[in-house]
């Protein structure tokens, strides 16, 4: 009875951090081999398939196995480092299996994003500074400002409103080519393709397609797939969203 209530609290707390890694952003092959590592500090003999829509854990061939499917999946770096604090605390035998459950419910529970007001001042000074990198001119910097922060702020109201993660691209990236043409119109712009380039900036999936790249040769195929074509259709909704504003103007 012993052994199987602490094989139970293992399955939990391996998938629980592999949950938590996998919809913080995580490569598949790190999520993986976090757990194996966990496992191994407890002298089990774990066998792992991770995809980015669901994991499965397995003790053994005549051990329980679980399935936990992931639903959503977001860019948390600190989570990913929280947990694989976790992992290494194990790993050393600083902390027992109950604590690091009990730590990995405290991380899923956390919300380490910064406020919204802050994140939204973040997109329109980064897609200000974006502008100077692919050699705007310092007039523009206002309307790239008012573009990357605008667009973010649409994206965030799409977000809350709907799961399709995808309309929410395509809206904000016609919010930011619209503010575009807005300030050229008005007089406040002179080079709309460099606003609106760095606009969509912060809108770019660049740790999707670097995770896509690592899995595939980390020999992840399959993640590794599902994950560029998750970025291809990310990039398909920016593109879509400005175009759209091109073609009306």
């Amino acid at each position: 009875m012993v052994n199987e209530k602490n094989d139970e609290l293992a399955l939990d707390c391996l998938l629980l951090a592999g949950q938590i890694m996998m919809e913080s952003g995580a490569e598949t092959y790190r999520v993986e081999d976090t757990m194996l590592r966990m496992a191994r500090s407890q002298n089990l003999d774990a066998q792992s398939y991770v995809t980015p829509t669901g994991i499965i854990l397995s003790l053994g061939k005549q051990q329980k196995t679980k399935i936990i499917s992931i639903s959503s999946r977001i860019t948390d770096l600190h989570k990913i480092a929280k947990v694989n604090n976790v992992s290494r605390k194990l790993t050393l035998k600083i902390i027992t299996l109950d604590e690091a459950y009990d730590e990995l419910r405290m991380i899923q529970k956390t919300n380490y994003f910064l406020p919204i007001w802050l994140q939204i001042l973040m997109a329109a000074v980064s897609s200000a500074c974006f502008l100077i990198l692919f050699k705007g001119t310092w007039f523009d910097m206002p309307a790239a400002f008012i573009a990357g922060g605008t667009g973010y702020l649409a994206l965030l109201a799409i977000q809350h409103l709907t799961k399709v993660k995808f309309f929410s691209e395509f809206f904000a990236s016609f919010v930011i080519a619209l503010v575009a043409f807005s300030t050229v119109k008005l007089g406040y712009g002179n080079e709309i393709d460099k606003i609106i380039i760095s606009g969509v900036m912060p809108l770019v999936p660049g740790v999707l397609i670097t995770n896509a790249v690592r899995d595939m040769m980390a020999g992840h195929l399959t993640a590794g797939i599902a994950k560029g074509t998750e970025a291809f259709l990310t990039a398909f909704a920016i593109g879509t969203g400005v175009a759209v504003v091109v073609a009306f103007y």
